[in-house]
């Protein structure tokens, strides 16, 4: 009885109607200056957290003051990818990228006081590890391969994977992204993954300014399609707010600067 309404739950949140990307855009609210917008950022509602390759800035987003900084030794955190808030602490994905072999690790942050409390090295994945997520009590992990650097002979970006994961980071399921998702993407992959209050998943890459909104699917093995959202940034990681979930934070590298944009609805039925 119990997978039978686990089964019934996922083919309501996945009956989606594809909304016209034309129609709808993310529009941009507040603009934050902020020199470590490189790699993404994460939000707990009241501040923004600002990642660099081997640097976290916290940001009070009522009055844009710098209330806290970490930095590491780049031989130990060559590659911060993107990070989210969970309860009392960052937890953020972390690659080796550019370098092969593929090597990935979670590391965990304090949140009031921002240091670095434990990382989790995951050993052997199906690509470098570029987002992490906590949904419906589950964690919820990206894996990208690259078409130029980065990846290993044989794979390109059409091998980048949404992955399910229990509490100790174990892959327990996988998708793969649909086709018209990867073709946007290519020759890069998914930078940045985040759920939203809608039960929808927002997907950023690393070049072009739009989200691809994608479902879980009722059957089969590749992610839906959902939407395709314009909006400012260009791409890396980015972070619905937790308080207000029809805003998602995002960065604009070549700028350094943090949006915070408006979501538009989607519309659901069969």
């Amino acid at each position: 009885m119990t997978l039978f309404k686990g089964a019934l739950a996922l083919a309501a949140a996945a009956a989606f109607t594809v909304f016209p990307a034309a129609a709808q855009e993310a529009v941009s609210e507040q603009v934050i200056a902020a020199d470590h917008a490189r790699q993404g950022v994460a939000s707990d509602g009241t501040s923004i957290y600002v990642i660099d390759n081997n640097a976290i800035t916290r940001i009070a987003i009522a009055d844009r003051r710098v209330t806290g900084e970490w930095t590491g030794d780049p031989a130990l955190f060559p590659h911060l990818n993107s990070c989210t808030v969970v309860e009392a602490e960052l937890v953020c994905a972390s690659s080796n990228y550019p370098a092969v072999p593929q090597l990935s690790t979670v590391e965990i942050y304090d949140l009031a006081s921002l240091d670095h409390t434990r990382s989790v090295a995951l050993g052997a994945m199906p690509g470098s590890l570029t987002a992490l997520d906590r949904h419906d009590g589950k964690w919820w992990a990206t894996f990208a391969n690259y078409d130029n650097r980065g990846t290993p002979a044989g794979r390109d970006h059409r091998d980048s994977f949404l992955a399910q994961m229990d509490d100790d980071f174990r892959i327990v399921r996988m998708w793969g992204l649909p086709e018209a998702v990867l073709e946007r993407l290519a020759p890069s992959s998914v930078s940045g993954a985040s759920w939203g209050g809608d039960g929808l998943l927002y997907l950023s890459g690393h070049d072009r300014p739009e989200l691809y909104v994608v479902a879980l699917p009722v059957a089969g093995g590749v992610l839906r399609h959902v939407a395709t959202i314009p909006i400012i940034s260009h791409g890396q990681a980015i972070d619905i707010d937790p308080v207000d979930t029809g805003l998602i934070w995002s960065i604009d590298r070549k700028s350094r600067t943090v949006h915070a944009s408006r979501l538009p609805d989607l519309p659901s039925g069969e």
